[in-house]
């Protein structure tokens, strides 16, 4: 056998009659190569394994009333998805940007697009935060159209590595860019009680803020590890060992879906962001341009609202949504990620 050849490999074989992992999930993973498995997937009401399924897309379309020459942008790109429909609505016509913090997922997105055939003739894709909205009207001019979807993408979710998951063992990072920043591990080993305590309530309004909170402390000042989601979970979990056992399982879930949202958040400095977004937008909006917001929980909500309705008493705002728009039932029965979605709108005076 010559230097050149190489031993075939085996693909590692997963224990039972399905992936678990999320690397084991290679069709899922290869959705270009395995179409039927992947379309499998989401008639289940699942997100396949590196996907994301774009929330809302009728709702936002319906209201943007894009049309062909306009100029849009996405503020938050992800995987693509709402950037793909609404670049459908321009027809070759007009010119769409986008931005994303992410430099793991970005380059995977751009590369998808531009197999779609949207390249930059039409498509201009920048790694800068959505809060920097303001550097792009120099290149871009005034925006017509604008939507920002402020959820984190579930390919961040379901990888592991990025730590955003109680569910699998993974770093806790938490870090949009995990380039820049601190992890939430290293958050957590410097933050004060009466801080955690706070953000754990101001973040995601966790009922047992004060019992989780007293239980890393002890931990952290044992010198033991919160390096791993898994550590963060078994100390959640242990807790609240308090609760009824007829209610604990589902109370922990949801402790530590809020603990792990909190701590996004903060490490990302999510609230901070949005609201110089906020402040930022209606002066990279054309007149009669429109603005769409998806949120997905009620500390953002309150804080596009709050902006929304100040901003129409100025009249800055001609016209806003007069309450929260919601995915459909059908949506939601498709895509259970969509449940929590809050969408508003607002039109630029």
């Amino acid at each position: 056998m010559s230097d050149q050849e190489q031993t075939h490999k085996r693909r590692v074989r997963y224990k039972g009659t399905h992936p678990k992992s999320f690397k084991e999930k290679y069709k899922e993973l290869q959705p270009e190569k395995y179409g039927d498995t992947v379309a499998h997937v989401i008639q289940k009401g699942s997100t396949p394994a590196g996907m994301h399924i774009s929330i809302c897309v009728k709702e936002i379309l319906d209201f943007l009333q894009i049309k062909p020459g306009q100029t849009g942008l996405d503020a938050t790109l992800g995987y693509g998805g709402h950037t793909l429909e609404m670049l459908k609505c321009l027809d070759s016509k007009g010119h769409m940007y986008a931005l994303d913090v992410d430099p793991i997922e970005l380059p995977r997105t751009r590369e998808r697009l531009e197999k779609l055939g949207y390249g930059p003739e039409i498509l201009t894709i920048k790694q800068l935060n959505f809060a920097n909205i303001d550097q792009v009207i120099a290149e871009s001019g005034l925006f017509d159209f604008v939507l920002a979807d402020l959820g984190v993408s579930s390919m961040q979710i379901d990888n592991p590595d990025r730590g955003f998951s109680y569910k699998t063992e993974g770093p806790l990072d938490l870090r949009l860019n995990p380039k820049k920043g601190i992890s939430a591990a290293e958050r957590l080993k410097k933050i004060p009680q009466e801080e955690l305590h706070g953000m754990l309530l101001e973040n995601a309004d966790e009922p047992y803020a004060e019992e989780i909170t007293r239980a890393i402390m002890a931990n952290l000042k044992k010198g033991k590890s919160i390096s791993t989601t898994t550590e963060l979970r078994q100390i959640i979990t242990d807790a609240l060992k308090f609760i009824p056992s007829s209610t604990r399982e589902e109370a922990i879930k949801k402790s530590c879906q809020r603990t792990f949202q909190a701590l996004r958040i903060d490490v990302n400095s999510e609230f901070e962001v949005l609201y110089d977004f906020l402040e930022k937008l209606p002066k990279v909006l054309a007149k009669g341009g429109r603005v769409a917001i998806l949120s997905f929980h009620s500390g953002e909500d309150r804080l596009v609202k709050k902006s929304f309705k100040s901003l129409q008493r100025e009249g800055v705002y001609s016209e806003i949504a007069p309450e929260i728009i919601r995915p459909s039932v059908e949506e939601c029965s498709i895509n259970s990620r969509a449940r929590s979605t809050k969408m508003r709108w607002a039109i630029k005076g």
